[in-house]
C-alpha cells in the first residue's frame, strides 16, 4: 500500500485515564491491515463517534485512536479486484470508527468486505449528511414495509425527532406521503421539523408512559424510537394494531419496562435496528434507495459542515442532547 503522511483527529488516553484529543500528524503504514486505501473527502459525526472521543470503552477498547463510523472518498490504492484507484466508495459501520481507525482520519485503510461503491443520486458529501443516521433510518423503513406498512394506515410516531436517525426519517417518510409526528425535547426545532415534513410536533410530556396500564390508547401505526426507557415503553403501549416499533437508540435509557399485551393483544410487532452488521447485499439496496426513491429533498438543510479542527465543540453538543440535524465533517486533502 502506498506509504505518506495525513492527518488526523485523535483520542488519546492518558495514564491517569483522562482522555485528550486533537489534531495528529500519522503515517499511512499505521492504519494497520486492509484491502482498500481510501482518501477520506467526508465523514460525519454520530453519537458513537462522541464516546469513542470521550474514552467509552465500550465503544473503543484501546487508544490512541481515530474515531468517525462514517466515511466516504475515493479509493488510493486497492490489492481488491473489486476496487479500483479512483472509484468513489462508501463504508459505514462494521469496526470502523470503534477499534479501526475511522473517518475522522484524512485516510482509513479497510477490508474490501466493508466497501460500497457510491450510488449514482449521490454525491459524497450527501452520503455523509446521511451516514449511518440516514442508512439506519432507511433499515427502519426496510422493517416498516416487510410488515405491510402504507401511508394510509395511520400516523407514524418518531421519538428524538430533532437528531440524526429522527430528522431524516421525518424527511423520507413524509416524501413517501406519510404523515409523522415528531416528540422532542426540543421545542426550539419545532419549524426545523416542519420543514422536514412532519404533520404534528409533541413535546416529551405528551408522549408519558403510564406503567399502571399494560396498553395505552390506540395512536400510532408505527414509530422510530431514538430515546428508549419509558418513551419505548409508550411507543409499544400506543401503537395501534399489528403495528411496528423501531427500536434505535437509547440516550434516555437502555431499560424497557412492558407487558407482554401489546405483543399479544394487538400483534405489535419490536424490531431492533443494527446498522453496523448488516450484509452488503441489503446494504446496497437500502443506500440505492436513500440515492433515489427514499432521498430527502432538502438535505442540505438539514447539515452543518464542519473540519477536524471544530469538532471537539460538536462533541460536547451531542453528549449533551444539543446537536440537532447533520454535522459533516469536510477534510481538506
Amino acid at each position: 500500500m502506498l506509504e505518506f503522511n495525513y492527518r488526523a483527529y485523535r483520542a488519546i488516553e492518558m495514564p491517569d485515564g483522562i482522555i485528550l484529543t486533537g489534531i495528529a500528524s500519522l503515517n499511512t503504514n499505521s492504519l494497520g491491515a486492509g484491502e482498500v486505501l481510501i482518501k477520506v473527502l467526508y465523514s460525519s459525526l454520530n453519537y458513537k463517534d462522541a464516546l469513542s472521543a470521550s474514552g467509552h470503552k465500550g465503544i473503543t477498547r484501546k487508544y490512541p485512536h481515530t474515531p468517525g463510523i462514517d466515511a466516504a472518498g475515493i479509493v488510493a490504492d486497492s490489492i481488491s479486484p473489486d476496487f479500483r484507484i479512483g472509484d468513489e466508495v462508501i463504508v459505514t459501520g462494521y469496526d470502523l470508527g470503534m477499534n479501526t481507525n475511522g473517518g475522522f482520519g484524512e485516510y482509513i485503510l479497510v477490508p474490501a468486505s466493508w466497501v460500497a461503491p457510491k450510488p449514482n443520486g449521490l454525491s459524497l458529501k450527501e452520503s455523509m449528511i446521511l451516514g449511518t443516521a440516514g442508512f439506519t433510518a432507511g433499515l427502519c423503513l426496510f422493517e416498516f414495509h416487510r410488515r405491510g406498512l402504507s401511508p394510509d394506515m395511520g400516523k407514524v410516531l418518531v421519538t428524538g425527532a430533532s437528531g440524526g436517525v429522527g430528522s431524516i426519517s421525518i424527511a423520507i417518510l413524509a416524501k413517501l406521503g406519510y404523515q409523522v409526528a415528531a416528540a422532542t425535547g426540543k421545542q426550539n426545532k419545532i419549524d426545523f421539523l416542519r420543514m422536514l415534513g412532519c404533520s404534528e410536533a409533541l413535546s416529551r410530556e405528551e408522549i408519558i408512559d403510564n406503567p399502571g396500564r399494560p396498553l395505552l390508547e390506540r395512536k400510532w401505526a408505527a414509530a422510530i424510537d431514538n430515546v428508549g426507557g419509558p418513551t419505548l415503553s409508550y411507543c409499544i403501549k400506543s401503537t395501534d394494531y399489528w403495528g411496528t416499533v423501531a427500536c434505535v437508540g437509547l440516550v434516555a435509557s437502555d431499560k424497557l419496562e412492558a407487558t407482554v399485551y401489546p405483543f399479544l393483544l394487538r400483534g405489535v410487532g419490536l424490531v431492533g435496528i443494527d446498522s453496523a452488521d448488516r450484509p452488503m447485499n441489503q446494504r446496497l439496496d437500502i443506500w440505492n434507495k436513500l440515492a433515489n426513491e427514499w432521498k430527502p429533498d432538502m438535505l442540505n438543510d438539514i447539515c452543518k459542515e464542519i473540519e477536524l479542527e471544530q469538532i471537539d465543540e460538536e462533541v460536547k453538543k451531542i453528549l449533551v442532547g444539543q446537536q440537532f440535524g447533520r454535522v459533516v465533517i469536510r477534510h481538506r486533502n
